[in-house]
């Protein structure tokens, strides 16, 4: 046998170019939540601080921290530290064993989630937390069914997708038939109430048309909410929405699972948006922040009552990824750059300063129907009519592919060096928690000047 030599091996790749990169990317890769056509994804090749560089090497703000996930802003250079450390010390280990990473997160973690959340299982994405969560509901009460709400988004797997309210969840239905075991009640929308009612002469009737639902319905196991909507709007509900979902909870013995998976690490003015309300969940699912999105890693975290059960009942659920070393010792190293950096304070600073920005813009835009948000977590609805709150863009426009104005906003943006989230018809604005005001000014103006497209249009 003929000895291998290193050169026989494999030969210096050449770099790609910006063109080949994204040709590649189109041919051979899946756009998400998009039609395949037309997709021409742009070629981030480098990324710092609260910025990003495209191959062409312009600059632009990452206004809504990529997926609202960068919160220590990109390169932070003890989180990279951490991964190369982990990588050197053990790559991998399966979850049946026990190791210093995982010991030592878990350990750290009882200095910053809700009183009460002791018992942890990792997983690598927030779909696959809450896949978690709604099986160790199940397995812990004996019921079967999950409340969820319109508006909501929990992931793209089996599970967390049929508990998704919304358009998202369509198409698997279509092919597949509606998956069982979940309810939807409606969401908290305070400027558009789904059902027609005015806070604060309401009583917080959504909370009681829940509560209805657990009523006639013979075995809720739990109710599952983003305390503060994300990506479908950034919903924030009054002050006593959530105490008085957590007392529904209780009078019925059903379980109260918060889904932080983006409204989790100081993204609020709180470590977790649960806090803003002094709400203690039963389950707390959340990934992103929780490593800046350096390295894929979700939690979802319980109780110490809902993990005594499994003390003598048999925990059916596991993942060969569950508790990856190399996710692990990076989550420690952004949750200390946290707290060094005080973000969590300074979101809350943040958010003061930039919300009178926004409502100013609102007052100069016609387009704009409401502001919305807590901490560095902002929404602006974009309108045709502030009078009617008539949106531009549907949900169904959106499955149908009809251009939504809200793209043709964020791409004029994109133009003028800001890059920001646009979705059906609110753009998101929740930058990097170390994000500067000469920056969020710098947004503001590219917003303002953007926003004639929209203003060009409304009524």
């Amino acid at each position: 046998m003929t000895e291998t030599t290193s050169a026989t091996i494999s030969e210096p790749q050449t770099t790609l170019t910006t063109q080949q990169v994204v040709d590649l990317t189109k041919r051979l890769n899946y756009g998400t939540w998009r039609f395949q056509k037309g997709w021409n994804p742009m070629h981030i090749a480098d990324a710092e601080g609260c910025y990003f560089t495209d191959g062409a090497g312009r600059r632009y703000l990452d206004l809504s921290a990529q997926l609202m996930c960068v919160n220590l802003g990109h390169k932070n250079p003890a989180v990279i530290r951490a991964i190369a450390e982990q990588a050197q010390a053990l790559a991998y280990a399966s979850p049946a064993y026990a190791t210093e990473a995982r010991a030592e997160l878990s350990q750290v973690l009882l200095e910053v989630l809700p009183e009460g959340l002791t018992k942890f299982f990792f997983t690598t994405s927030g779909t696959e937390a809450n896949e978690a969560a709604f099986k160790i509901a199940r397995m812990y009460t004996g019921k079967t069914k999950i409340v969820a709400r319109y508006r909501s988004y929990h992931g793209s797997t089996a599970g967390s997708i049929a508990a998704t309210g919304g358009f998202r969840r369509w198409a698997m239905e279509s092919v597949g038939g509606k998956a069982q075991g979940f309810l939807f009640a409606p969401e908290v929308n305070c400027y558009n109430c789904p059902i027609k009612h005015t806070y604060p002469q309401c009583g917080i009737a959504c909370a009681e048309y829940l509560e209805h639902i657990i009523r006639n319905e013979s075995d809720v196991a739990a109710v599952i909410v983003e305390p503060v909507v994300g990506t479908n709007g950034v919903l924030v509900p009054p002050k006593e929405y959530m105490p008085m979902l957590r007392e529904i909870c209780n009078r019925h013995g059903v379980l109260l699972i918060a889904d932080e998976v983006m409204s989790g690490w100081g993204r609020t003015g709180e470590w977790f948006a649960m806090d803003n309300w002094g709400v203690k969940p039963d389950i707390l699912v959340t990934a992103k922040g929780i490593t800046s999105a350096y390295v894929p890693l979700g939690l979802c975290a319980t109780t110490e009552k809902i993990a005594a059960y499994f003390d003598d009942h048999y925990f059916s659920h596991g993942h060969t990824y569950e508790a990856h070393p190399i996710t692990l010792k990076p989550a420690v190293a952004t949750i200390r750059e946290m707290q060094r950096l005080d973000l969590v304070k300074r979101s809350k600073k943040m958010g003061a300063w930039l919300e009178p920005k926004l409502r100013a813009l609102a007052a100069k835009h016609k387009s704009i129907g409401d502001v919305r948000g807590l901490g560095l977590f902002w929404a602006l609805d974009l309108v045709k009519n502030r009078a009617t709150k008539e949106a531009f863009n549907t949900m169904q426009d959106k499955v149908e592919g009809k251009p939504a104005m809200v793209d043709k906003v964020a791409a004029d943006m994109l133009k003028r060096g800001v890059a920001i989230a646009a979705w059906v018809s609110h753009l998101v604005i929740a930058p990097p928690l170390i994000v500067e005001e000469k920056d969020l000014d710098f947004a503001i103006e590219a917003l303002d000047g953007a926003l004639a497209i929209a203003d060009a249009e409304a009524v």
